[in-house]
């Protein structure tokens, strides 16, 4: 098997492949072209194209308030700029819960006009009747357990899930049935690394974890969180590569001086 580096094209495949070999999967978030294509050229495996928008681009206080067409926006200016990665959609809110009938029609929205490769639904065994009808259209499915921010008003709180006996067992079995159903993948958030690890050795799917642990298959980060960019998130599982925060706004207070100052544009840079 190859290594997932050489491939010109990651798919659902190549995914199955790169646990098999015990080969990391590296998973990033991105909403726009510009940020995708440099994703993309650093050779990153999977792009999610998250409902996590809400938050860094809308600066809502919760992913619940982003829409089926905006997601469908921001999916159309990724899968622009990706030649190699898998792109992931995430539903967003109000799209799939409890119909699975608007599941599908949701996502095959996504697909025809946005040219993404799969989408992502949060939840368990409530969402088998969804996951089953999306399946049957041959549109990938990719999982998500434990933490899941779409259910934020009904748990009340961002803590970390599956601490306890009951709980974990859910976890595990939803995994199960998210699995026997068809799913290429599970997104595992803000979960004791001991049951992630359970769970990725119980399952033949890969789990990407985002607050999961070493003993997954793979990790997804917040684009805007990595970099530095979003300022107002800092959990114990997030490390920041970058502060761009503070250097762009370095830069922007450097141009503010220079036009005001006269300094820009100088000789050199007029015609």
């Amino acid at each position: 098997m190859k290594s997932a580096s050489t491939v010109s094209k990651v798919t659902t495949h190549v995914l199955q492949e790169m646990k098999l070999r015990g080969e990391k999967i590296a998973m990033l978030t991105a909403y726009d072209y510009s940020h995708a294509r440099i994703l993309d050229e650093s050779n990153i495996d999977v792009i999610l194209v998250g409902d996590s928008a809400s938050n860094v681009m809308a600066g809502h206080k919760t992913t619940l308030p982003i829409t089926l067409n905006e997601m469908i926006y921001h999916a159309s200016s990724v899968m622009r700029a990706v030649k190699r990665a898998l792109v992931v959609v995430d539903l967003p809110f109000g799209s799939y819960q409890g119909d699975s009938k608007e599941a599908l029609y949701s996502s095959i929205r996504i697909m025809k006009e946005s040219g993404a490769n799969a989408v992502k639904l949060e939840g368990g065994k409530q969402i088998l009747e969804s996951v089953d009808r999306i399946l049957s259209a041959g549109i990938p499915v990719m999982g998500h357990l434990g933490l899941t921010p779409q259910s934020i008003h009904k748990f009340g709180t961002y803590v970390v899930r599956a601490t306890q006996e009951e709980e974990a067992r859910q976890l595990i079995e939803d995994a199960y049935l998210l699995e026997a159903a068809g799913c290429f993948a599970i997104v595992l958030e803000k979960i004791p690394a001991k049951l992630a690890g359970q769970v990725t050795k119980k399952i033949k799917i890969p789990t990407i974890g985002i607050g999961a642990g070493q003993n997954v298959s793979g990790q997804v980060l917040v684009l805007h969180d990595m970099l530095g960019i979003s300022q107002d998130f800092s959990p114990r599982f997030l490390r920041r590569y970058h502060n761009l925060y503070e250097e762009i706004k370095g830069s922007v207070s450097a141009y503010i001086t220079d036009v005001k100052s006269g300094e820009f544009p100088n000789q050199r840079e007029q015609y």
